[in-house]
């Protein structure tokens, strides 16, 4: 019997360590395919304007969002986000949280393509909102497809008071696409995985209680050629 215990705890303490690293790598490599998406979609052309996205609070990227279902089916994508750091969204961008995205309105959107997304939040309120629950768009806050290239000149105030933008590329095609309908929460389980501890997503963003790891590089480095500069407006805490 005591043999048998030894066998069963070596074998635990054989396993979970590796299951452990399994689970940070998955976080990791989710991480950095976000920067990989999100480098290619702001180097194109026409792409998402920078004033935007340096009015923006935070960003988010949610690669390869693919329907569960034919035609009406529910979607499900896990991407990151990162903001303007500090408690007033004024500081450099922060370390990601991750995120997770979904709702059964995108599957009849995206047909059977897999689609990647990136979405501006526009205010302070709207990023807070996200922070700390699930938020549906629409509903919890307003979101629009977002304007891109020499559009963005004939954005509708609408669209402008939009406390969320929202692009998409899918087969190299890319355009502002609406996910209202849709709900986005930070993903607890992949941020215990990245970290390795239990950490809300506002601590991670406005309080700078960890730092980024190296798979999020690509991603920060890209906002901060894109947007080093911070164009957004404190008074939308209030």
């Amino acid at each position: 019997m005591k043999s048998l215990l030894s066998t069963i705890l070596t074998l635990a303490l054989i396993t979970f360590p590796a299951m452990t690293n399994a689970a940070e790598e998955k976080a990791a490599d989710r991480l950095q395919n976000c920067g990989a998406v999100l480098t290619d979609i702001m180097n194109v052309p026409e792409d998402i304007p920078e004033n935007l996205v340096d009015k923006a609070e935070c960003v988010i990227v949610i690669p390869s969002v693919v329907k569960g279902a034919f035609i009406v089916g529910g979607s499900y994508g896990r991407g990151a986000m990162s903001c303007r750091s500090g408690e007033n969204f004024n500081g450099p961008w922060s370390s990601p949280t991750m995120m997770s995205l979904e709702g059964g309105s995108i599957g009849f959107q995206l047909g059977a393509q897999a689609t990647d997304f990136v979405i501006l939040v526009m205010n302070a309120r709207g990023a807070t909102s996200i922070l700390k629950s699930k938020v549906k768009l629409g509903a919890d806050a307003s979101a629009a497809a977002g304007p891109k290239g020499r559009d963005a000149g004939a954005a509708t105030d609408a669209t402008l008071r939009a406390e969320m933008l929202t692009y998409s590329r899918s087969r190299g095609l890319f355009a502002g696409m609406s996910l209202e309908g849709s709900t986005l929460r930070p993903d607890d389980t992949l941020n215990e995985d990245l970290y390795g501890k239990r950490i809300t997503a506002e601590d991670i963003v406005r309080n700078g209680a960890v730092p980024a790891p190296a798979s999020a590089n690509l991603m920060l480095s890209t906002l901060q050629q894109h947007s080093p500069k911070n164009l957004s407006d404190p008074s939308s805490l209030k």
